[in-house]
């Protein structure tokens, strides 16, 4: 069970149901859940014309997942249930609260910055990196009353879904959004003081350090809104340095949360940088 059809909710359910998983994608918004659905036929489409899949695969695939509306209309006992929505606590506590009573044999957060000890108890992190379908890495989370056995079994799923996990202690941003973050920030800042353009900025970082994409680039494939919540929630942990900049917070008021709004610090036209 995957909650919330956003983008890493819909990333996690391809991957699953790739796997063979039956998928429940638990989405309360109907335009959320159709978003979703045309996303997801997408991918598989993409990944059918690539070569990468048979066309027989992804149809059996895309069988595997079915779109519900609440949890409670979900069957008790799940063996994976990942929770996806936004990256805001009591929202975050409020889902996972829920969840608890649905008797996960494993109940995760794809949290990238909260502590998970303040999310519930057996609750472990499943930190999945966008795009889902590409990334191979999943960061496992483990506080410090979390059992062997949980990790365990964290461990085993990473390996059905393909993906190579590390395994962190339960502090604020865990160790890629802390190192991430802190990057991206800084970049953001530099924009701030005019050092170079966005362009030139991330093109520094792909040529001279063979970043794959630049900070801001990944800023806006990330999200501008979701790269804000992560560095206030930094930024109450650890201090001034993890302060989110003015044109962070003013991109995100005027709506600009770049790729899924078509601007942030680039323009996008049907997911293609401009």
């Amino acid at each position: 069970m995957v909650i919330g059809a956003g983008t890493m909710g819909i990333g996690i359910a391809y991957v699953a149901a790739n796997a063979g998983y039956q998928v429940e994608l638990v989405e309360v918004s109907e335009a959320q859940a159709q978003a979703a659905r045309q996303r997801l036929g997408g991918v598989w489409d993409g990944a059918v014309g690539r070569g990468r899949m048979s066309e027989a695969d992804a149809s059996a695939a895309r069988t595997r997942v079915e779109f519900v509306t609440s949890l409670g209309g979900v069957a008790d006992g799940p063996d994976v249930i990942v929770e996806a929505v936004p990256e805001r606590p009591e929202l975050k506590r409020a889902v996972l609260a829920e969840a608890v009573g649905k008797r996960p044999a494993l109940l995760g957060s794809n949290t990238s910055s909260i502590p998970i000890a303040t999310l519930g108890e057996r609750v472990i992190g499943l930190h999945f990196f966008n795009p889902v379908w590409a990334m191979p890495l999943l960061e496992i989370v483990v506080a410090d009353g979390t059992g062997p056995e949980l990790v365990d079994a964290a461990r085993s799923l990473a390996a059905r879904l393909g993906k190579d996990p590390v395994v962190v202690r339960d502090l604020p941003g865990f160790a890629t959004s802390r190192l991430g973050i802190a990057l991206g920030l800084e970049a953001i800042r530099m924009v701030e003081d005019g050092v170079a353009t966005a362009a030139d900025i991330d093109k520094a970082m792909t040529l001279g350090y063979r970043h794959p994409m630049g900070p801001l680039e990944l800023t806006d494939l990330v999200g501008l809104d979701v790269r804000l919540d992560i560095a206030r929630t930094l930024r109450d942990a650890y201090g001034p340095r993890f302060e989110p900049p003015a044109l962070l917070e003013s991109l995100v008021a005027q709506g600009h949360l770049g790729r899924k709004s078509g601007r942030g610090f680039y323009e996008w036209n049907d997911g293609v940088r401009q």
